[in-house]
């Protein structure tokens, strides 16, 4: 019998019952992620979190359906033949070694981040990516037993998300902090993107050093990708529709702001167009859209909107404060608090949690005399440092989807790049933002 904990209701108690059961089943995989989410769904009303009908509320939110237009988008370019010549161009222009190609896959996902949704970002670059693996020699990478191969697809992942950091769009929390603080777009970048390049940098090297690659280079050289290019010959006509398509589809991403239309429905926008111009057909987009992932992160999101509506997640954050004391210091409250995000925003939507957490801070710095970006900015940025675990972010899911990587795997890169990240944002938050934090 669950006994209720002072300020938690009994759903509550579930709902933290119900998180340490997902985290425990999805770390240890002992059955297959999309399965613990079926489970999930199930049990709410078994345990009393939530009906039926409000748990499967994850599956309305509009991320899904971001990740099922850019799943038919990607497997559109890739059809194409686009994502084939786009890749042989990256690849001589910038170099043909694992280095160089998986500083091509950071900083491609990244600085294309800035300016649209990190999981459209990663699914342009995951068909190119999954071109130059096999470029190098990698057989069967899906295997998991290719280190190039694991960097290649966590960096465009960790990537996407780095970048992010670095415009008030970039990602939903900023939005959120931004909305909050009244800091302008132009401000947000002086400081966001220094700390975006500095991350993006840390992930190369990082990932390069935690899975060292156990290939030398492209076969054949520069020579290769030479006669590669010359064998594609002039482009087809899908290659040229696809990519008009893809042009348009991100020039909606980055003219949100105009046009009043949501990166959801810009990204079912382009999967229509690609289906509707015949560069794939529907059985195309129906094989290649992964839906063990769609399940797995649809019952991710049901897990983080059931701690949300049972007051679980505020109830965790509020006994942590309150052990902060009467006076705590305000590098202190900006350490815990990020370290809060951080944690829980491996098993809960970084949006529902940046909706909790910073309208908290910005009262909380109000209380103390401080200006009110001082906390809401850093936790922002925290949110989004969701290298962990594949429920963190959908690119971390996808990532995993290709199965080039296990979960341990993506922990063991995660937790040093989440230390790093921290640190960080801490030090750019402290100097180089300042002026911007405190107006």
């Amino acid at each position: 019998m669950l006994i209720p904990t002072p300020g938690l209701g009994l759903s509550g108690h579930a709902a933290l019952a119900l998180l340490v059961f997902a985290v425990i089943m999805w770390a240890t995989e002992a059955l297959h992620l999309a399965v613990t989410s079926l489970i999930i769904l199930f049990i709410q009303p078994i345990i009393g979190v939530e009906s039926f009908n409000a748990a499967v509320i994850g599956f309305a939110n509009p991320i899904i359906f971001l990740m099922i237009g850019g799943f038919i988008i990607a497997e559109a370019i890739r059809k194409s033949g686009l994502a084939q010549r786009l890749t042989y161009a990256m690849l001589n222009k910038l170099g043909t070694s694992p280095g160089r190609s998986l500083f091509v896959a950071v900083f491609s996902t990244g600085l294309l981040s800035a300016f649209i949704e990190n999981v459209v970002a990663f699914a342009m670059l995951l068909p190119i990516i999954k071109q130059i693996i096999p470029m190098m020699g990698v057989n069967d990478p899906d295997k998991g037993k290719s280190n190039f191969a694991k960097a290649m697809v966590l960096g465009a992942s960790y990537g996407s998300l780095a970048g992010g950091f670095g415009t008030e769009i970039g990602t939903a929390p900023n939005l959120m902090a931004a909305a909050y603080t009244n800091i302008p777009f132009v401000d947000w970048m002086i400081f966001g993107f220094p700390l975006a390049i500095i991350m993006m940098l840390v992930i190369w090297k990082g990932l390069g050093w935690i899975f060292p690659a156990e290939v030398k280079g492209i076969i054949g050289g520069k020579e290769t990708i030479t006669s590669k290019m010359e064998g594609l010959g002039p482009m087809a006509k899908k290659e040229k529709i696809a990519l008009v398509v893809l042009l348009f589809t991100i020039g909606l991403w980055v003219t949100t702001g105009i046009t009043g239309l949501n990166s959801y429905s810009i990204a079912l926008i382009g999967a229509v167009l690609m289906l509707a111009f015949k560069i794939i057909d529907w059985t195309d987009a129906q094989r290649n859209v992964d839906w063990g992932l769609i399940v797995f992160f649809g019952g991710a999101l049901s897990l983080g909107a059931a701690l949300l509506n049972t007051g679980a997640a505020s109830w965790i954050i509020d006994d942590i404060l309150a052990l902060f004391g009467s006076d705590p210091s305000t590098l202190l409250i900006m350490i815990v608090l990020m370290i809060i995000a951080v944690l829980i925003t491996q098993v809960m939507s970084n949006i529902a949690l940046s909706a909790i957490l910073i309208p908290l801070s910005v009262t909380l710095a109000t209380a103390q005399g401080q200006p009110i970006g001082i906390y809401a900015v850093p936790i922002a940025i925290a949110c989004s440092l969701s290298f962990m675990f594949p429920m963190a972010d959908p690119t971390v899911a996808m990532a995993y989807g290709t199965k080039y990587v296990s979960i341990k795997e993506i922990l063991k890169a995660g937790i040093p790049m989440v230390i790093i990240g921290i640190i960080a944002t801490i030090i750019v938050i402290l100097t180089i933002a300042i002026p911007f934090v405190l107006k």
